[in-house]
Parts: structure tokens; C-alpha cells; sequence
């Protein structure tokens, strides 16, 4: 049992997304720490899956949660005492379509915060009801530090979208109808990581001879381990005030990109050398900007993440060796 969570004993927790990056790791450290899980997925298959490869003891709930009716039906049936919402669209770059953004992102999250307070109605759970991922790209290109309450410029359909929702879940929370939070996340990574990306692709040059194209590199990223984010968003559930209704969850310190490979090369015993810096153009959306601001984490939370990019890579490894034959990487 997570020992900072024995509150979520036997408490009813739906993790909206569980089959996603960061979902899995969300009710993985919900249900370790005793609460009644369940896993919102459109793969029933698929959920479970990743029930068995991540140690999850959780309900697995096939709905559609585009399909408003069959939502509030979820809903009405599991009251959940507090919602964890991992749903987003456009973080992967084949996901293009603005009308799906528009629906998952901010549509998904208007409903949520009717159906959310009256769900939890009558418990006793003194903490938060919504906890909401928002994301970095909210802030767009506004460069500086990254504060909570800095003004925001976000260039990108999913920035856009997310901020929309930032500001629903803002105008619900400050007007007093349910205790929520919107915790923006950074550059996420560790076991569950798509293909492709930056991790993976460190891992997969392991049992590969071929040289990777990257980028120059020297893009600086507030690098997060997962297992991190998941305790941070469980600890933000926990919490009995609201003094914020967004808060940036990252640990405050920025890694250029080829730090980051230096530092997952020299941790997985990898011979330096393979990643061709500058092979591939830099993406016209990233991010330049100074450290995340993190203040409102460490005081509100008494916490903010801390692990390190060298411990992290060797957890991801570990904890992928260990995995089920089947499951693969």
C-alpha cells in the first residue's frame, strides 16, 4: 500500500483514460493504496491487458465516453467519490482532427463537471473530486518561467483546447460547485511511453546497430518521471482545500534533450555515439522557455517530484524487463 495514501482505502476512484501513458500509472498507484478502481477504456481487451502487465486490481468499465447518455449512466451507477481525467487528444501527432479535440478536450470536460459533484454527493471524501491533466503547451510561446498564473499565449489546437478546459475546470472550482484541480504535466516519460518517442527510442537502440536521427538536441524539457506524475496526482486528490485551481506538476529543473541521452545512455550501459543530433529538423511548436515554475506543488502538496533523470531511465528499464513475455516493450 502506498503509505501517503491510506485515505483512498476502499474509496471509489475512476481513472478516465486508464489504458493511456500516464492512466495506467494513475490506477496502478490508486489501487495499491486500497481505493475501488475503475478503468474507463474503449478496449475492454486492452484494459485488461494493462491491468495484468501494470498490477492494477481495478473494475474494468467499457464506455464511450463521447456518448453522453452512456457517460452519465457510469456515472449514476458508480458515484465515484473522485474522477482522475488522463483523456486528451493531440499529444500524438496523428491526432489532427480539431473536432476531436474540441470533443475530447473540452467538450468531455464540460460534462464531467455536472456529472462529477453530483456523482460524489452525500460521501464523506474530504478531498478533491477532480483532478484534471492539463498540459504544457497551454502556456505556449510566452518564454520566460513557466508560473500558474502567467499570461498565456498557446499556439497549438491541443494547447488551445486544454487551456479551454483549464479555464471550465477554473470557473467550477472558483465558483464553489466541486473541489477540483488542473495539474499540468511536462515532458512525461518512463514504462508506457509510445513508440517514437525519446525514451523508447533510447531503449529500442539497445538491440539495434542502426545510427537515430534526432533533432539538435538542445531543446530544454522539464523531464518528469511517470511514476512521479501518478503520485502527485493521487496527492493532489488528497487534499482537502483547493488554494489553486491549476498547478504545475514537474520537478523545476530543465534538461536539454542530449543531457537527457547522455544521462539514459551512461544509465542503460549504452555505447555513446549512436544519436545523429541534427539528422532531423527541430518542430516548429517547441517550447523555449526558462524553468517551471513549481511553488504552488511544494506548498500546497508539501511535495514536489524528485526523481532523477538517471534513476528514472534505470526504473523504466527494470520495470520493462519485468514484465510478462507477452507483453513485450
Amino acid at each position: 500500500m502506498s503509505e501517503f495514501a491510506r485515505a483512498l482505502v476502499d474509496r471509489r476512484v475512476v481513472v478516465l483514460g486508464a489504458t493511456g501513458f500516464i492512466g495506467r500509472w494513475v490506477a496502478r498507484e490508486a489501487s495499491r493504496a486500497g481505493a475501488r478502481v475503475w478503468l474507463v477504456a474503449r478496449d475492454a481487451s486492452a484494459a485488461a491487458e494493462v491491468a495484468a502487465q501494470y498490477g492494477i486490481d481495478g473494475t474494468i468499465a467499457r464506455v464511450d465516453v463521447l456518448a453522453a447518455d452512456d457517460l452519465a449512466a457510469f456515472y449514476r451507477d458508480v458515484r465515484p467519490e473522485i474522477t482522475c481525467n488522463l483523456i486528451g487528444y493531440g499529444v500524438d501527432r496523428r491526432e489532427t482532427d480539431p473536432a476531436l479535440a474540441e470533443a475530447i478536450n473540452v467538450d468531455l470536460v464540460r460534462r464531467l463537471l455536472d456529472l462529477v459533484p453530483a456523482a460524489a454527493a452525500g460521501s464523506d471524501w474530504p478531498g478533491l473530486h477532480l483532478v484534471h491533466t492539463g498540459s504544457a503547451l497551454e502556456y505556449g510561446a510566452i518564454g520566460g518561467h513557466l508560473a500558474e498564473d502567467a499570461v498565456v499565449n498557446p499556439t497549438t489546437v491541443y494547447g488551445q483546447t486544454k487551456l479551454a478546459a483549464t479555464r471550465l475546470v477554473e470557473s467550477a472550482a472558483g465558483a464553489g460547485t466541486l473541489r477540483a484541480v488542473t495539474a499540468r504535466l511536462f515532458t512525461v516519460y518512463g514504462p508506457g511511453e509510445h513508440d517514437g518517442r525519446l525514451l523508447p527510442s533510447i531503449l529500442s537502440a539497445g538491440s539495434s546497430t542502426s545510427p537515430v536521427p534526432m533533432t539538435n538536441g538542445l531543446q530544454q524539457r522539464d523531464f518528469t518521471y511517470v511514476g512521479d506524475v501518478a503520485e502527485g496526482l493521487i496527492r493532489a486528490a488528497l487534499q482537502p482545500a483547493v488554494p489553486w485551481s491549476t498547478v504545475n506538476l514537474a520537478t523545476g529543473h530543465l534538461h536539454t534533450v542530449r543531457d537527457f541521452v547522455t544521462r539514459a545512455e551512461a544509465a542503460l550501459g549504452l555505447t555513446p555515439g549512436r544519436f545523429q543530433f541534427g539528422a532531423l529538423p527541430t518542430r516548429a511548436e517547441e517550447m523555449a522557455h526558462a524553468a517551471v515554475t513549481v511553488e504552488r506543488a511544494r506548498t500546497w502538496l508539501g511535495w514536489v517530484p524528485s526523481t532523477g533523470i538517471a534513476e528514472g531511465v534505470a526504473a523504466t528499464d527494470a520495470f520493462l524487463a519485468s514484465m510478462p513475455p507477452a507483453a513485450g516493450r
